[in-house]
C-alpha cells in the first residue's frame, strides 16, 4: 500500500541512527526514535478508533511529541488540524465542531474546558514537557502501524484561516500539496542530509509545520528544536546550525543585540524570512552586519509557497522573488479577472500542484476563490516586475499580517463595537518594527460616554489570541467615510500609520 507523504518524509527515519531533533537542553532524538515514538502516537489514534479521513485537532505546546503527532496522523491517514495555542474558548469551539473532529489533543489545563467544548470527541492531554494522557497511552507501545494506503489527492491537514466576515475557513490541503511543496523547496533553496535548520517557529503553522519541518524532512537533514525564539538561546545555537527560517520579528531581535556578529553565523548558509513583510531597512541591516542576505519568500496557508527570491542570484529587497517551479503566477483585474500587462498593480493568482483543494464545507466560497482552472484567486495585491520578480504591493479586504499571522479586522470590530461606550470602531494594522504590521484599533464613543480602555483591552484579551488584540486605541469624534458611506480605511492607515516608530 501506499502513503506517499510518510513514504518521503518519514518512512527514511527508520533506519536513522543520527540526531534528527536536538533540544535547547541538548537532549537529542533520533530519527528512528522519533519514528518509534510516531508509530507508538499512531497506535493510539488507532485504538481511539479513528480512521482515514477523520480528524484530529490539536492545540498542544511545541515539542518532539507534538510534532510526533503531525506524523502519526499522516501514517494512519488522519486529518491534522494543529491550532494556534493563543486561541480561547469561542474559537476553539468553532474549530473543533465546524471541523468535526473526533479525537483532540490538548494541553491538560485545558482539558475540563475542551470536553465541554467537544462533547462528541475524545480528549487527550500532551503537555510542554511531552507529558500526558496521550503520552501515557502510548508508553510501551512497541507494535508497528501499518501505513494507511493513501493517494496524493487525500486530505492531510485542515487548517483554518480568518474570514472577512469573522467566519474562519478551512484550507484542505491533500498529501500532493505538502508533498509536492516540500521536494521544490528542498530543491531549490538546497536542502542537503548536511543540513541543521535552527526551527523557533511555532508548529501550529504552516510556515513552521510545513515548510520548516517538511522541507528539512525530505532532504534528510536535521533540526535544533526550540519551543520558541528566544534570543538568548537562538544566539548560543546559531553555531551549530546551517540555516534557520524566521519572522521579521527574528532578525529585528537578532540585529538589537551586539552579540550576533558575523562569527556567529559564520557556519550559516541560508536565512529566510516570510508570513510578513520584510521591511527593507532590516534587510541591509542584516546584510551589512553578518554578510548574509535574507531570502525573502511569499506564501498562503492555501498555497504553502508561491514564489521565492533566488538561492543563487540576486536577493531583492522589497520583493518576494520569483515564481517557484511547477507554480504558475498571474496579476488580474479584480472586478473582471482579465490578465493585466505586466508592472500593473492587480490580484495575484497562482496555480500547482501547490494549491489546495478548497474549502471545508464551503463550496460557495470555494468556488468564489478557486477559478474552474485551477488558479486560485490569493486577495493579494502584487505586480510583477521586468525582471519577473512579484512585488507585494497591499492585501485585499484589508487583511493584517501581524508576526506572521493573519488578522481580519472585521473579526476584531465585531468585539469592539460590543463594548460599553463605543459606537463604532475599525481596526487597521500599520507598520511595526518587530511585527510587520501592528494592529490598530480606532475607537468611535457613544454620545455622551467615555470608553474605559483599560476595561476593553481586558475583555478583549479574554476573548481573542494575543496575535488578534489591538497594539494601540485610539479615540476619535468620527470615521472617514466615502459618499458610499464607507469607512476610508486608508485615510486611517495614513493618519496613524506612524503610532509605532
Amino acid at each position: 500500500m501506499a502513503n506517499p507523504l510518510f513514504d518521503t518524509l518519514f518512512a527514511p527515519l527508520a533506519t536513522r541512527a543520527t540526531p534528527f531533533l536536538t533540544m535547547a537542553d541538548g537532549t537529542v532524538l533520533t530519527g528512528r526514535d522519533f519514528l518509534v515514538l510516531a508509530q507508538a502516537q499512531a497506535g493510539v489514534l488507532v485504538e481511539a478508533g479513528l480512521t482515514p479521513g477523520d480528524r484530529l485537532a490539536a492545540q498542544v505546546e511545541k515539542s518532539p511529541e507534538a510534532l510526533a503527532l503531525y506524523a502519526a496522523c499522516v501514517l494512519t491517514g488522519v486529518v491534522f488540524l494543529p491550532l494556534n495555542t493563543g486561541y480561547q474558548a469561542d474559537e476553539l469551539e468553532y474549530f473543533i465542531t465546524d471541523s468535526g473532529a473526533r479525537l483532540v489533543v490538548c494541553d491538560p489545563r485545558a482539558e475540563g474546558r475542551l470536553r465541554a467544548i467537544a462533547p462528541d470527541a475524545t480528549v487527550l492531554t500532551l503537555d510542554a514537557a511531552g507529558q500526558g494522557s496521550l503520552s501515557t497511552r502510548a508508553a510501551g507501545r512497541t507494535d508497528p502501524v501499518s501505513p494507511a494506503d493513501r493517494a496524493e489527492d487525500d486530505l492531510a491537514a485542515l487548517l483554518y484561516t480568518s474570514g472577512t466576515t469573522g467566519r474562519s475557513k478551512g484550507a484542505m490541503l491533500s498529501q500532493g500539496n505538502l508533498l509536492s511543496n516540500a521536494l521544490v523547496l528542498a530543491d531549490l533553496w538546497k536542502f542537503t542530509a548536511d543540513d541543521v535548520l535552527l526551527h523557533a517557529l511555532p508548529i501550529f503553522h504552516t510556515h513552521g509545520l510545513f515548510v520548516a519541518t517538511n522541507t528539512v524532512l525530505a532532504s534528510g537533514g536535521a533540526m535544533i528544536f526550540l519551543p520558541k525564539f528566544d534570543l538568548d538561546q537562538v544566539l548560543g545555537l546559531l553555531p551549530q546550525a546551517t540555516s534557520m527560517m524566521g519572522v521579521p520579528t527574528f532578525y529585528t531581535r537578532l540585529l538589537s543585540d551586539a552579540r550576533f556578529d558575523r562569527d556567529v553565523v559564520a557556519r550559516m548558509r541560508l536565512f529566510t524570512s516570510g508570513s510578513a513583510p520584510l521591511l527593507a531597512e532590516t534587510h541591509r541591516a542584516f546584510e551589512d552586519r553578518t554578510g548574509h542576505r535574507i531570502l525573502e519568500r511569499y506564501g498562503m496557508t492555501e498555497t504553502n509557497m508561491n514564489t521565492s527570491n533566488p538561492y543563487d542570484g540576486d536577493r531583492r529587497a522589497g520583493t518576494v522573488g520569483l515564481p517557484m517551479p511547477g507554480v504558475e503566477l498571474k496579476i488580474t483585474d479584480a472586478d473582471s479577472g482579465a490578465e493585466l500587462l505586466q508592472g500593473e498593480a492587480g490580484i495575484i493568482e497562482v496555480r500547482g500542484a501547490n494549491v489546495f483543494q478548497g474549502y471545508w464545507q464551503m463550496p460557495e466560497k470555494t468556488a468564489a476563490e478557486l477559478r474552474e482552472d485551477g488558479f486560485f484567486i490569493t486577495g493579494d495585491i502584487g505586480r510583477v516586475d521586468a525582471d519577473g520578480y512579484v512585488h507585494i504591493v497591499g492585501r485585499a479586504k484589508d487583511l493584517i499580517i501581524s508576526g506572521g499571522y493573519n488578522i481580519y479586522p472585521k473579526e476584531v470590530e465585531l468585539i469592539l463595537d460590543e463594548q460599553d461606550g463605543v459606537l463604532e470602531s475599525a481596526v487597521i494594522g500599520v507598520p511595526h518594527p518587530d511585527f510587520g504590521e501592528g494592529v490598530v484599533a480606532i475607537l468611535v464613543a457613544a454620545p455622551g460616554a467615555t470608553p474605559d480602555l483599560q476595561a476593553i483591552r481586558a475583555d478583549v484579551a479574554g476573548r481573542l489570541a494575543r496575535f488578534k488584540q489591538p497594539k494601540h486605541y485610539e479615540i476619535v469624534p468620527e470615521l472617514p467615510r466615502n459618499t458610499m458611506g464607507k469607512v476610508q480605511k486608508n485615510v486611517l492607515r495614513d493618519d496613524w500609520g506612524d503610532v509605532f516608530k
